[in-house]
């Protein structure tokens, strides 16, 4: 466990080499840096987690204390890493995956310009979220938390050169801040109330200095609660995670499937003490997770763009994670958070096979057939499409959603719990939806299949770790979350699984009968007046976009403008304007002419005596 620091020192010397390599090296040399530098992360992990497993150190966690940051007036935060069964979970995740990203990325990414630029961002990205995930203190963690959401920007606005993807990227990074400031909010509260941002200490003080439901504690955990929803793109903070598809697929793949999204879930979990003593809040979050899973899976309903598609269903998922924590089952947020990665890696990873193999086409409408052409893409989005869609014993998502639902059904949240069977119900269909359009049918495309093993290797790790072997690496929680008050259900858990199991295959078979065949009841619907309605409701997401564009952006600008407009500004601005009018009128008398200059010189002598006699 000694090794915990090379976690992330790795990644710090591959970005600091690609960084300054100013793009000079060839492209073989950045990806062995590239992706080189995260397979001795990943090593290094893997070393940590087998010596943590063989080894458990006293009190279940281990801290290794780098540096003092700073020593202000008793505030005395490190550059400590504390390592507990939550971030061994994370910590294999991050890397893990994480390796055969950027693996997956050295095939996709072949020729692009900005080559080495790519992986000293994923890098970096890698670097921030172990800060994240191992920091001992919420300020450590919103060093880490801050640097994924300067990352991200990078990444999203990757293809500069198209104004769109700026705007993405931008959009992302301003809307992510909103909530980041909201956390930052929170970490004032709990450093003024409570005097450390340690976080054990917070949660053994905060018990001693907050009674259940207190106003500091109840702003504090509502202020972290904008913080994750920003970061998770849950509602009302979601609008970016679609436009940020406008990234390369495997920055998809890294930041908006299995790492940074979620952070928020994460952030929740490791302060779960605090979130404890303010029960309204904890079910706020139960709440916002039911809705957005809801909203992102209609819109995901109607996508015709894959990767859209999918941005939509890993919302959905996130919000799956939302309701697990608001229900209080800590232990099945973290573990559908696992097995999600593991699947929704495979997915986006399999679409950039998908998009490169059909010339960077991504509209599904126009693709179809593709099953024989591309035999292990199709593979990958059956299984990872299987697991997303919960399908019964063979798949992870299957286990760790379900368990999900049990949860909120065994702590008595009904509409929570309806919720997540209708969200269930709409991935059957959106999955099927996906894969049916893009592999079935009239082939519309020419496409031509992925070779080499940094292409197959990632997508052959991640089909097996997407069955019931990824469901058998269950997160070492016990002991560091609370035990869930589902635990041991007995025939009530046995009936509520096989009715999440009959919901997801009655999706399946309802998709089924809506796109194979004759689907005249399907062209009637859509071509309704209000299917129509719901269709272009649904595609834009509910309309947030235009929502926020008029309550907030061109308000913005409005006044943007009417400050350039004030006459305070205008007044001060006289200064500079009466300087270079009077320097333009000085200049006039410059024109080189002697009569002209013996004329000036008698004409002030004349005004002189006459000041004088005066």
């Amino acid at each position: 466990m000694n090794l915990l620091f090379l976690t992330f020192l790795f990644p710090l010397i591959g970005f600091s080499l690609l960084a300054f390599s100013r793009g000079r090296w060839s492209e073989n040399t950045s990806a062995t840096i590239g992706v080189g530098s995260i397979a001795l992360s990943a090593l290094s992990s893997a070393c940590v987690i087998l010596d943590f497993h063989a080894n458990p150190p006293a009190g279940g966690a281990y801290v290794q204390t780098l540096w003092q940051w700073m020593s202000v007036d008793g505030f005395t935060p490190k550059f400590a890493l504390y390592l507990d069964g939550l971030s061994v979970t994370m910590l294999g995740v991050v890397t893990g995956v994480g390796f055969f990203i950027h693996l997956f990325a050295s095939w996709y990414m072949r020729g692009e310009a900005g080559y080495s630029r790519f992986f000293a961002y994923t890098n970096l990205f890698i670097a921030s979220m172990l800060f994240l995930v191992l920091g001992d203190n919420l300020l450590f963690l919103y060093f880490g938390w801050e640097g994924v959401g300067l990352c991200s920007y990078l990444l999203i606005g990757f293809y500069y050169a198209d104004r769109n993807n700026g705007n993405a990227a931008l959009k992302a990074f301003i809307v992510t801040r909103v909530g980041d400031v909201f956390m930052a909010f929170g970490l004032f509260i709990l450093a003024i109330q409570v005097g450390t941002l340690d976080i054990q200490q917070l949660l053994q003080l905060a018990p001693q200095k907050f009674a259940e439901g207190d106003l500091w504690i109840t702003l504090a955990t509502l202020a972290l609660v904008g913080g994750a929803v920003g970061k998770s793109a849950q509602l009302p903070l979601q609008t970016w995670l679609a436009d940020a598809m406008a990234g390369p697929t495997p920055v998809s793949a890294l930041i908006h499937a299995a790492t940074m999204v979620t952070a928020g879930v994460y952030l929740i979990a490791r302060t779960h003490g605090l979130f404890l003593l303010a029960p309204d809040i904890l079910h706020l979050v139960g709440i916002i997770g039911a809705l957005t899973l809801l909203m992102a899976g209609c819109a995901a309903l109607v996508q015709t763009d894959i990767k859209r598609v999918l941005a939509y269903s890993t919302m959905s998922q996130l919000g799956y994670m939302f309701l697990a924590l608001g229900v209080g089952a800590w232990d099945a947020a973290i573990f559908h958070l696992m097995t999600h990665a593991f699947f929704k890696a495979l997915l986006f990873l399999a679409s950039g096979s998908v998009i490169l193999a059909c010339h960077h086409e991504q509209n599904i409408l126009k693709m179809g057939g593709l099953w024989k052409k591309l035999p292990l893409a199709y593979a990958s989005f059956v299984i990872g499409g299987s697991a997303l869609a919960a399908l019964p014993v063979l798949t992870a998502g299957f286990y760790s959603k379900d368990e999900i639902l049990w949860e909120a059904y065994a702590s008595g949240h009904g509409l929570l719990f309806f919720a997540g069977l209708v969200g269930a119900f709409l991935t059957s269909i959106y999955t099927f939806r996906l894969i049916y359009l893009t592999f079935h049918g009239e082939a519309k495309t020419e496409a031509h299949n992925g070779h080499g093993l940094a292409h197959s290797l990632p997508l052959g790790v991640l089909i097996v770790l997407s069955t019931f072997v990824g469901a058998l690496i269950h997160p070492p929680l016990e002991g560091v979350l609370p035990e869930s008050i589902g635990h041991a259900g007995g025939d009530a858990q046995l009936f509520v699984e096989l009715l999440c199991a009959a919901v997801a295959i009655c999706g399946v078979i309802f998709a089924a009968l809506l796109f194979i065949g004759d689907r005249k009841r399907l062209d009637n619907l859509a071509h309704s007046e209000q299917g129509r309605t719901l269709s272009a409701l649904w595609y834009e997401a509910w309309g947030f976009d235009r929502l926020y564009d008029k309550l907030f952006v061109k308000p913005f600008l409005a006044i943007c403008k009417r400050l350039g407009l004030d006459p305070i500004d205008q007044g001060i601005g006289l200064i500079p304007r009466l300087a270079r009018g009077g320097h333009l009128l000085m200049s006039r008398s410059e024109t080189g002419l002697v009569r002209w200059y013996a004329a000036s010189i008698a004409g002030g002598a004349v005004l002189l005596l006459g000041l004088v006699l005066l």
